[in-house]
């Protein structure tokens, strides 16, 4: 790597109007982008991203006419995108995200007629979506997230010829419905439009899109049914609509997602029994099904599921047993057009994945990025009883497990400590019992524990797993014990084990016991005659002087 520094100029000698490619991205360069940039006539690919270029772009940059790739990503240009670059009519790719560009974008970029990729996110553009991008026969990227856009304008019906693309239009203030329109792209493999203020429902017309990958409408105001998004052949393999004001039932047409690896339901008015149905989901990874209203079989998220879960319903999640063996990689779904099979989801410098919120090591925590090996179960917030599934303990590979705030009873399964590479485990506010296993002091990974409010006893494990939990991790389990060293002083009750033992003992020989008895019978008796008779004859002092060594003020009262 090079670290070169301060502002750059490109002379103006003959040897480099001869270059065709130059990156000098990552490195520390700023000042302005010099004019005599239009030297490099035969450049054909342009990269000064990540440096620190201010000021607006260049007029003379027009003049490379050959360019097929330019990214000016990561820098601090401002201005409003220029018009002029709709002269590059060669252009392939055009990056202009992370900088400071303003207003409007000129319809000019129109005529950039062999664009396939745009990427002008994280800028402060603002106003329509420029209409030019749904018209366009080959441009099949566009990335248009975190910037200020408010509406989708009078569009045109799209170009027969769009039939494809991945569209990220996340994080703007989007308003009014989903287009109909937006239907005719029958290839889309990625779609974005969460975070914005979308209402409506969800045209019907998306389940005709089977090459979907994924579909992000998380936090809008979308509202009525689901729509059955998975027909046979479905190739979505990350469905998010949370935050949203979806009611009804889960439509069971996600059974035919059978790729599904991202599933989140969360904080709408879903009202449905739990969904047993998505067992068969053997690739499923995440599933977050809190904050709405479930009844039926199976505080911070709040649903309200009620039932138990069968003993196997676990079995069939394979994909959250599996040993990730390759390097860390991220959820990506828009270069993947394959079913898996492949090592690895994409080629992980893709900048479209999962995003997720959940209560991680204690903290509810916004998972912008999800690593491939990470795998989770959320049902917290419920009203789930019965015994949790031993089944449970064949998800070898999960990292987080939340059943909290339901009302799970019997004992914690012991095949939770199959699952090593656990990391956090709540099961706090349930109705569970017995003694914590001691193989859960063995999981190395695991850093939270909450078992709070059950009915849980016994000593618990001593690791430093355990050690190093709060207290609050383990209040209102009365009869738990061995917490000094993280509670301090408190009233620990006396372990069942080291209590003595009153045993009501059933008698084993009952014969000798009852000649005993006899033994003692008649001395009792002899000795009862004699007492009785020596206190009527009135000569009880003789007795006192015998037994009592005739001390004044002593009485024997016998009644």
């Amino acid at each position: 790597e090079n670290q070169f520094e301060g502002p750059i100029d490109f002379g103006n000698t003959s040897s480099s109007s001869k270059l065709t490619e130059l990156d000098v991205s990552y490195n520390n360069l700023d000042g302005l982008i010099p004019e005599s940039i239009s030297t490099l006539v035969s450049l054909e690919n342009l990269d000064l991203s990540h440096n620190n270029f201010g000021g607006r772009v260049p007029s003379s940059i027009s003049k490379l006419v050959n360019l097929d790739h330019l990214d000016l990503s990561h820098n601090n240009l401002g201005g409003q995108v220029p018009s002029y670059i709709s002269k590059l009519r060669n252009l392939l790719s055009l990056d202009l995200s992370h900088n400071n560009f303003g207003g409007r974008v000129p319809s000019s970029i129109s005529k950039l007629v062999n664009l396939s990729s745009l990427d002008l996110s994280y800028n402060k553009l603002e106003g329509q979506v420029p209409q030019c991008i749904w018209r366009s026969s080959k441009l099949y990227s566009v990335d248009l997230s975190y910037n200020s856009f408010s509406s989708f304008g009078i569009i045109l019906e799209p170009t027969k010829d769009q039939l494809e693309g991945d569209w990220d239009l996340s994080s703007n203030s989007l308003q009014g419905p989903i287009p109909q329109w937006i239907c005719n792209f029958r290839y889309f493999s990625f779609l974005d439009f969460s975070n914005n203020h979308l209402n409506g429902s969800i045209p019907q017309c998306l389940k005709n899109s089977t090459d979907f990958n994924m579909l992000n409408l998380r936090n809008n105001s979308l509202s009525g049914f689901m729509p059955d998004l998975c027909i046979d052949g479905s190739q979505l393999r990350s469905l998010d609509v949370s935050l949203n004001n979806f009611v009804g039932k889960l439509p069971k047409s996600l059974i035919n997602c059978e790729w599904m690896e991202f599933l989140n339901v969360r904080g709408n008015k879903i009202k449905d029994t739990f969904p047993f149905w998505l067992g068969s989901l053997q690739y499923l990874k995440v599933l977050v099904l809190r904050s709405n209203t479930f009844y039926g079989s199976w505080t911070y998220p709040i649903n309200n599921f009620v039932g138990s879960l069968p003993q196997d319903y676990f079995v069939n999640w394979t994909e959250m047993s599996l040993v990730w063996r390759r390097p860390m990689r991220t959820l990506d779904y828009k270069r993947n057009l394959t079913i898996p099979g492949s090592s690895y989801m994409g080629d992980g410098s893709n900048k479209h994945q999962d995003s997720i919120d959940l209560v991680y090591k204690g903290v509810d925590t916004d998972f912008v990025l999800i690593f491939q090996a990470f795998k989770a179960i959320d049902f917290s917030g419920n009203r789930f009883s019965g015994y949790i599934p031993e089944s449970i303990g064949l998800l070898s590979e999960l990292r987080l497990l939340n059943l909290s705030g339901n009302t799970f009873t019997g004992n914690i399964p012991p095949s939770l400590a199959n699952i090593t590479k656990l990391e956090t485990l709540d099961l706090s506010r349930n109705n569970l019992s017995g003694e914590i296993p001691r193989g859960l002091g063995k999981l190395s990974f695991l850093s939270n524990i909450n078992f709070s409010h059950n009915h849980l006893e016994g000593l618990m494990p001593q690791s430093t797993q355990f050690g190093s939990q709060n207290c609050s991790s383990f209040v209102g389990n009365p009869r738990l014990y061995g917490l000094e060293q993280i509670c301090g002083e408190i009233h620990v009750p006396v372990p069942t084990s080291l209590q003595p033992k009153v045993a009501l003992l059933e008698p084993e020989e009952p014969v000798l016991n009852w000649i005993a008895a006899a033994i003692a019978f008649g001395p009792g008796v002899f000795c009862g005659l004699v007492i009785g008779h020596i206190f009527t004859s009135y000569k009880h002092k003789w007795l006192i002087t015998k037994i009592c060594r005739n001390k004044p003020k002593t009485t024997i009262i016998a009644s």
